[in-house]
């Protein structure tokens, strides 16, 4: 790493302020290094080209600047030193050691070369490696963790490793580790050797407090094996004194640890004496400072030095001052490879700052914090900030962390914890011309690790050149604030689409009555918020006027009018706009002459509404295969917050605005990615649903949040009503009379009842009067009351969810049957449904196949075992509750009711069932985890979470995800992280997948004559395989025929063919579309699959037996080009860019025909990865795009979580290609279209068509879920409006949709009067959008009906204008 600024205090004379990019002006800490003519141009706008270069790796350095050849020394013999390494901080201490050893020209010559790990992807530099190890007497490695360069290291080692005198490998991988050789000494049998010594190194495999056992037997061991005779002990002593150079780093040690290694192993020299010193040994922690006389082990004696330093002023000195605690790592420190951490420390202190840089020797920075960073007499933290510059995890570096520990450590800080990024894999020039941005294993190791501590704002502050990065974002942000009444916060609210009655956009929130909630919440600890409304209606009100909230009308509140110079002055950025959007002010947010900021203001909090993205009605923009820039209005917008309104801190409110989406790197911005420019230096703290952890993180990374989770609605289940109720009620009558004379007219009357319900598209009905048999009239009851239980038990959210209002004892119910209902093995917890089922004699995955198949007993059965678990569950939670209804004391509760003497209440509600006899023990452990779960679902963290993050504190970071897989989500409140990229597929995953991909072929075979599918073209989405660990990452795998092979660290990095004999069937061809969210946190995991895909391809195999080769050497005769490069499978669309703007052209009817929508999808989603060339990022490869989805035979999309379903969000359809693949294939034949739905213990797989009446029945047309959207008033309105508009989407990208769901939608919300009433009244605006979507959906010809219902919904229209233009009067 080498030095960010060469004189860290000032710029150079030369370098005048306005060569620098603009946005370097802003007060930031670390000046940007774009020189302006780079990234300006007034007559070009703003432009910085993110292109792949070279051979398509990440990095271009070569090998040959740290190659170091001798002087001819005649009669000196030669040692060649060759060294492989993470990153290149040791590469100016070796070279000064080996100079200065050349210099003295007294026992060899030296020549030395080293590579870093990332340059070994390259096949010609892999190849110079393994020549220079062909005449290399000693190899050293070091941190060597990425699985695949390890294998490559490993197999080119090997080859020399008996001939070489050396081999020595520090803390790595175990099977790099296993070819250390000194002499006797020999790592071969590590992990298998029963010695002490080896079962240290085992360890490792448990804890990341490995590398603190190390240096304590670093410290210890060379005393101790000095007194044993053998060979092996000093061998073993050797090796252990060159630990200790080497991680004392510094050019005199290695200079030691060289002479040392060649005199005592290299042949040549054994008979020359050759003197070295001892290791010079540093502090394994402590705290250094660039001008301190010495590293200090004492905080107070580092404390006493700075106030005695001449150098700074009194008010650093003073004890108003600000206190940053710096994480550094000592190799950077001891190798003299500083540079960066001293321009940070300087930027600080030169910003008002004190710091306490604190290092540790090993990698646990647990110990050094709580040691130098709290007061030991007052426990509480000397520092107001802590600032990681390591990049890597509190606790374990690259190879194991411990993250609940780091949790601990932080905890009791309680201050910020940020991680700033050093660029390790790539130079600072290759980092700024990459689309990507950060390397995808440096985004893994270095900003999804650190995220599971709680690290937030993993901004770029250095490179490997002499150039500097940026400095972590403004993070003195609330510390000079005394009081909270001076604190200015600007909330942020969404409307999208941007139509009327949009305003508080956010998925499953009660938007105005949350912010009334968090405004009333911080007003009584003291917020000014002045003037705030008795009631979120008057909120409303004040802020969209009206509910008037569309864009183009004068009637949303006006906060501000920003003129064109005030925002060109302001907006350093602004001209960068104009290449997409013209001169300012432009026609968004603007009357002409200003730009126009909405909102309000409260004393000191500003709500204002944030901007759309600009092009959603414009379907020539739509079309464009990269994302516009932010239109004016957008930019001015931030710019009045953070330089007008002067905010403290902004949250945005709810899941999820564009800020985040808007066009830059994927990770690791440069500040000319517009997230970074919009965000300026202003925190961000923004509430997002709990289980949207994929997009939760996007906004973590590209825009700096500090991302605080919300409950979704607690769930509820669906219930039946109208004919389906009557249904149920006809078969519970079959049931006690169907050996009577009345069975077969109750059988009659059932048919003709499920017609009228328009289940005969989902259940095969005989004609009414056909005459059946007893055992076919019970399949036909069977597979009618499988349906109904079906719909009757789906999960649904009711109604809103308020910040700060937890769940009663009734709403928790139905999340706890549906936790229950989960087989939790790792805990020796069976599911209840399971236990239940024992009881009978029965295994509860029969009951379930049975169910599926419509045998009526076992339907019966599911639904009994169904109503004994609510029932048990009733009764538990009903001892916890209060007269209100309200979870009270659940600790208090369960222990009384979980201690002796106290019958427990499930078993006393079982005992009146037929499951009295089920097992007490498996009870007991199930009901004391369902305690747990109660007590989480219940907390209320959401609105101290926020009061925290707003006065400095730490946020307990969590998991975000389907609080009934995971209920480590609750409770609430916490700062959502993703996962371990490299972690998934997990082993459960695969499990999972193939039993799922197996119901899936089979059901295609079912329907298409025994065939199976050549190709099916599936989706996979970052929230969905974070939430099951992978699991349709695990189907794509399991559909090609590999399977994922785990390294010593649980990392997924490699796959391996299953045979065909094993795997029973062809190997089927898969077209893999990533959304961008995906792409941006899985990048790892795409680079796994199309390795996965093109070995397949390239497998000796019958085309018959593999249908990913027989198509791909299709198209490579088609398109010329090899038959590796037409394999290409994985696509996303461009970096930076997001959808396939398919669902905006839906939500705003912006698109003429269904051949425009397929034109958005192609030309978005058409960008390949390619594994061969991993730093080139997403490469357009439309033609081989378009042949691999002509060969599909099926669609297919996963249904993760019962929260949200295909109606509930546009994403769906958005990356559905049904009727795209249908013009693409050369029969025109439309594929089948299926969805598998795996929210439930009872994975189903079912034909897109099905899910859509599905969802139809349990939501849209509902009465218990549009009365509980109602019940939320006007933000409940837009929600029913959304369902019908997503159900548009389906028909245009499918034609998936029934004509019966449009009209009963019609008869529910237009034909009855009351109903039409309460609509129009509460949200006129949505309403009028939803009398839209109806003429629009006849329109289109989804709808065929009377043109009565037409011409009423034309008077509709009328009429609906006519009222918000009087309101507008």
């Amino acid at each position: 790493m080498s030095s960010l600024v060469s004189t860290p205090f000032a710029l150079p004379n030369s370098t005048r302020t306005e060569h620098l990019s603009s946005v370097s002006q802003k007060h930031i800490f670390l000046h940007s290094f774009l020189p302006r003519k780079l990234s300006h141009s007034a007559r070009n706008g703003f432009r910085v080209r993110c292109t792949a270069i070279g051979n398509g790796l990440f990095t271009q350095t070569k090998p040959e600047v740290r190659r170091i050849l001798p002087d001819a020394s005649p009669g000196l013999p030669k040692v060649k030193v060759v060294y492989v390494v993470l990153e290149a901080q040791y590469q100016s201490s070796i070279s000064a050691a080996v100079r200065s050893l050349n210099a003295d020209r007294r026992y060899a010559s030296f020549e030395v070369v080293g590579y870093l790990v990332e340059e070994l992807r390259d096949e010609s530099t892999y190849q110079t490696f393994c020549k220079d190890l062909e005449d290399a007497n000693i190899f050293i490695g070091s941190l060597i963790f990425v699985e695949e360069l390890a294998q490559k290291v490993k197999a080119a080692v090997e080859k020399e490793r008996d001939r070489m005198d050396a081999v020595l490998v520090f803390p790595s991988m175990p099977e790099v580790m296993r070819l250390n050789k000194l002499g006797s000494f020999s790592m071969s049998q590590l992990g298998q050797s029963k010695s002490p010594f080896f079962q240290l190194f085992k360890r490792k495999k448990q804890s990341a407090g490995f590398a603190e056992s190390m240096l304590k037997l670093v410290r210890t061991l060379p005393k101790v094996l000095k007194y044993l005779p053998s060979d092996k002990a000093q061998d073993a002593r050797l090796y252990i004194l060159s630990l200790q150079f080497w991680l004392g780093g510094s050019p005199e040690n290695l200079r030691n640890f060289l002479k040392m290694i060649t005199g005592s192993y290299v042949p040549a020299l054994k008979t020359t004496k050759i003197d070295y010193a001892d290791p010079v040994l540093f502090l394994d922690s402590g705290i250094w400072h660039p001008l301190a006389p010495c590293m200090y082990d004492d905080v107070k004696e580092y404390l006493n030095w700075y106030g005695t330093r001449r150098d700074a002023n009194e008010k650093l000195k003073g004890p108003n001052a600000p206190v940053i605690g710096l994480v550094l790592q000592r190799s950077h420190i001891v190798t003299g490879d500083d540079g960066h951490y001293v321009a940070v420390i300087m930027e600080l202190e030169a910003n008002g700052a004190k710091v306490i840089p604190i290092f540790s020797g090993g990698l646990d920075f647990s110990g050094p914090a709580q040691r130098f960073l709290i007061d030991p007499i007052s426990n509480k933290p000397f520092v107001h900030a802590v600032v990681s510059l390591t990049g890597f995890a509190l606790v374990g570096g690259p190879a194991r962390q411990d993250h609940p520990k780091a949790i601990e450590a932080l905890r009791k800080l309680d201050v910020p914890y940020i991680v700033a990024l050093p660029l390790v894999f790539q130079t600072t020039e290759e980092w700024l011309i990459s689309s990507l941005g950060l390397h995808p294993i440096q985004v893994a190791l270095q900003v999804a690790l650190p995220e599971l501590d709680g690290g937030m704002e993993p901004i770029v502050f250095s490179g490997r050149d002499a150039r500097t990065g940026k400095a972590s974002k403004s993070i003195l942000f609330l510390l000079f604030i005394d009081s909270l009444e001076e604190k200015k916060v600007a909330i942020t609210v969404f409307s999208f689409p941007p139509d009327k009655g949009n305003v508080g956009t956010a998925a499953y929130l009660n938007v105005f009555s949350s912010i009334f909630s968090v405004l009333r919440g911080l007003s009584e600890d003291g917020y000014d918020v002045d003037g705030l409304p008795d009631t979120p209606e008057a909120l409303i009100e004040d802020v969209i006027h009206d509910k008037e909230a569309k864009f183009s009308s004068p009637n949303l509140n006006v906060a501000y009018r920003m003129s064109v110079r005030e925002y060109q002055a302001l907006t350093p950025y602004a001209s960068a706009l104009e290449e997409s959007w013209g001169k300012p002010p432009g026609n968004l947010n603007s009357d002409g002459e200003h730009l126009l900021v909405y909102g309000k203001q409260y004393g000191n909090v500003f709500i204002g509404v944030q901007p759309t993205f600009g092009y959603e009605g414009d379907p020539m923009r739509l079309l464009f295969s990269k994302s516009a820039s932010p239109h004016h209005g957008f930019a001015a917008y931030y710019s009045f917050v953070e330089k007008i309104f002067e905010a403290d801190a902004v949250l945005h409110f709810g899941t999820h605005g564009s800020l985040e989406f808007m066009p830059g790197k994927q990770v690791g911005m440069s500040d000319v990615c517009y997230p970074d420019s919009l965000i300026g230096n202003i925190p961000n703290i923004y509430y997002y649903a709990a289980n949207n952890p994929s997009e939760a993180t996007i906004a973590k990374r590209r825009s700096y949040a500090n991302t605080i989770s919300y409950l979704t609605p607690p769930a509820e289940n669906a219930g039946l009503y109208k004919g389906l109720k009557q249904l149920a009620e006809l078969i519970s009558s079959y049931q006690s009379l169907k050996d009577t004379g009345r069975g077969v007219q109750i059988v009659s009357s059932i048919i003709s009842t499920a017609k009228q319900c328009n289940l005969d598209k989902d259940v095969c009905l005989p004609e009414e009067g056909v005459e059946l048999s007893a055992e076919e009239r019970d399949l036909v009851v069977g597979k009618v009351y499988s349906k109904i239980m079906e719909i009757e038990s789906r999960l649904l959210p009711c109604g809103l969810h308020v910040i700060g209002e937890p769940p009663s004892a009734v709403e928790a119910v139905a999340t706890l049957v549906n936790i229950a209902a989960l087989d939790r093995p790792e805990d020796g917890i069976y599911s209840l449904p399971g236990i239940l089922a024992e009881t009978v004699g029965r295994d509860i995955e029969d009951v379930y196949r049975g169910s599926d198949k419509g045998i009526l007993a076992d339907v019966e059965l599911l639904r009994q075992i169904t109503e004994a678990s609510r029932g048990a569950i009733a009764a538990f939670v009903d001892r916890t509750t209060n007269k209100k209804g309200q979870v009270v004391d659940v600790a208090e509760k369960l222990s009384s009711m979980l201690g002796l003497g106290l019958m427990d209440p499930w078993v006393q509600y079982l005992s009146k069932t037929k499951f009295l006899r089920a097992d007490r023990e498996k009870l007991r452990t199930l009901f004391e985890f369902l305690g747990e779960c109660l007590k989480l679902v219940v907390a209320d963290n959401e609105l101290s979470s926020l009061k925290q993050a707003l006065e400095g504190s730490y946020v307990e970071p969590g998991p975000g995800g389907d609080p009934i897989r995971n209920p480590k989500v609750l409770p609430t409140g916490k700062n959502i992280h993703a996962l371990d990229p490299q972690a998934i597929p997990t082993a459960a995953a695969m499990q999972s997948a193939k039993v799922v991909v197996d119901r899936l072929i089979e059901r295609q075979k079912a329907e298409n004559g025994g065939k199976y599918p050549e190709t099916i073209a599936l989706v996979l989405w970052g929230t969905d395989n974070i939430k099951t660990y992978g699991e349709s990452l695990a189907q794509v795998l399991w559909m090609i025929g590999v399977r994922p092979i785990a390294d010593t660290f649980g990392r997924v990095n490699r796959v391996e063919a299953v045979s065909l004999e094993e795997l029973g069937r062809p190997r089927i061809d898969v077209v893999v579309n990533c959304s961008g969210v995906f792409r941006d946190l899985f990048i790892n995991q795409m680079n796994l699959l199309d390795r996965a895909v093109k070995m397949v391809a390239e497998l000796d195999e019958p085309e018959d037996q593999n249908y990913v080769r027989k198509h791909a050497m299709q198209q490579a005769q088609e398109l010329g080009v090899p038959v590796r490069e037409a394999a290409t499978r994985v696509f996303s669309n461009a970096s930076g860019s997001y959808s396939s703007n398919v669902n905006l052209a839906v939500e705003n009817s912006s698109w003429n025909d269904e051949k425009q929508l397929q034109d958005m999808y192609v030309s978005r989603k058409s960008f390949a990865f390619d594994c061969d060339a991993p730093g080139a990022g997403m490469m357009e490869k439309r033609k081989v795009f378009e042949m691999a989805l002509g060969t599909a035979d099926a669609t297919f999309q996963n249904l993760d979580s019962s929260e949200i379903s295909l109606t509930d969000v546009s994403h769906y359809f958005d990356s559905d290609p049904t009727n795209l693949v249908q013009s693409l294939r050369k029969d025109g034949r439309k594929p089948s279209a299926y969805v598998a739905d795996t929210t439930t213990a009872n994975a189903q797989v079912r034909t897109l068509a099905e899910t859509v009446r599905l969802d139809a029945r349990t939501k849209l047309l509902n009465p218990k879920w549009y009365e509980g959207m109602m019940s939320s008033g006007y933000e409940g309105v837009r929600e029913i409006e959304k369902r019908l508009t997503n159900t548009v989407g389906w028909s245009a990208t499918s034609g998936q949709v029934d004509n019966w769901v449009y009209e009963e939608a019609n008869d529910t919300f237009i034909k009855d009067e009351k109903m039409l009433q309460r609509l129009m009244e509460t949200n006129p605006n949505s309403f009028r959008k939803l009398v839209q979507t109806f003429l629009e959906a006849s329109g289109r010809g989804y709808w065929e009906t009377s043109e009565e219902n037409l011409e009423r919904l034309r008077q509709l229209y009328s009429e609906v204008e006519d009222k918000i233009e009087g309101i507008e009067r």
